[in-house]
């Protein structure tokens, strides 16, 4: 570990002398990619650097403690000595976090479909609940979120929406909400009051940079355009600015209808597909990758059920990671800060574990 740390120092040097040299601002793609370079190494470096200096007050402390008397001097010394152990410890475990790898995506705007499952009208009233929720913890982490597409039913629900939420680092927190969603409540429309289980599929997919070569052929798309319907503003229902997109090899249809100009339509559309063509060989090379897929924490597999929203007993249950909160209302308000903190924490340790087999 240590050789690969002394070799990332030296690059953080290269990268720093390279930054203040005259010009370097000239190459914006160059600078760009150093400054991102640089951030992602930062945290480790200043760990790092930490971390030999608590080894240098440990060795200070013994030698001091060989030379004094004074035993008030000395509890003293033996305190800064525990400390500094304490912190070593610490240090070493967060240098090896820093060290893991780091997926590719995590900076990335993140793409959420969320679809109602079993449950009929039930379960689409939950998908917009959720929904909202994550529109009140997009907000809570200063994130934009920009709606693409949503199919909406008379009393409140959604069948289906698609949104995006743009903000730095909004994969490497939503990617653990991917699964299946179970709520377990009296449905308001239940004369009986009987508890039913509905459910509804969660899929974050990172969007996909320019740089990535995703090729969609002409003649494997159709585009079909209509009259958008549902809330949108004046020009629902009076121009053909909806965009339907189907995909013949996968059999992938998007439709996007949120903008008022067709090309705007069309473009989210596009950007859409490529976004699930990407996830879809993401998924597949999961697939090939078994062991890989065991050692993360839900990212993988769409089908996972993953969460249980419990109304009558205001429980939320995380099934991977054996979590139980009593703070359903505030979770359903877009506090999920504390499950998608155990989820990394879980995440880390499993790759840990497997790096040190």
């Amino acid at each position: 570990m240590f050789d690969k740390l002394d070799a990332l120092i030296n690059r953080y040097d290269e990268i720093m002398n390279e930054l203040s040299e005259p010009g370097v601002t000239d190459n914006q793609s160059r600078y760009r990619a150093l400054m991102k370079e640089q951030s992602d190494l930062t945290p480790l470096v200043e760990a790092y650097k930490e971390y030999r200096q608590s080894k240098q007050d440990i060795e200070d402390s013994l030698v001091m403690l060989e030379e004094e008397s004074d035993e008030d001097m000395r509890e003293m010394l033996k305190e800064e000595l525990s400390d500094a152990k304490k912190r070593v410890e610490q240090l070493e475990n967060e240098m090896k976090i820093l060290l893991l790898p780091k997926d590719p995506n995590d900076d990335k705007n993140v793409i959420v479909e969320i679809r109602a499952g079993a449950g009929g009208d039930e379960a689409a009233l939950f998908a917009a609940e959720i929904y909202r929720m994550y529109v009140h913890y997009a907000e809570s982490q200063r994130w934009k979120v920009e709606l693409n597409s949503v199919d909406e039913i008379g009393i409140g629900g959604m069948k289906e929406v698609t949104f995006m939420i743009i903000g730095q680092g909004a994969y490497s927190k939503m990617k653990y909400e991917s699964g299946v969603h179970r709520v377990q409540r009296v449905p308001e429309t239940e004369s009986g009051g009987r508890i039913h289980t509905s459910t509804i599929s969660v899929a974050v997919m990172p969007e996909v940079d320019e740089d990535i070569d995703i090729v969609i052929e002409d003649k494997d798309v159709r585009i079909d355009v209509m009259r958008a319907s549902g809330n949108g503003g004046q020009c629902v229902n009076t121009t053909d600015s909806a965009v339907r997109l189907t995909h013949y090899p996968t059999g992938i249809v998007i439709y996007s209808q949120t903008e008022k100009s067709q090309l705007q339509n069309k473009e989210k559309a596009f950007n859409l597909l490529k976004a699930k063509l990407y996830d879809l060989e993401q998924q597949q090379r999961h697939d090939a990758e078994a062991e890989m897929r065991k050692s993360q924490i839900g990212t993988g597999d769409r089908s996972e059920k993953i969460r249980t929203y419990n109304f009558p007993q205001g429980r939320v249950t995380d099934h991977r990671i054996n979590l139980t909160l009593y703070k359903l209302d505030k979770i359903m308000n877009g506090d999920i800060q504390e499950i998608i903190d155990a989820c990394i924490t879980a995440d880390q340790t499993a790759k840990l574990a497997k790096m040190n087999e």
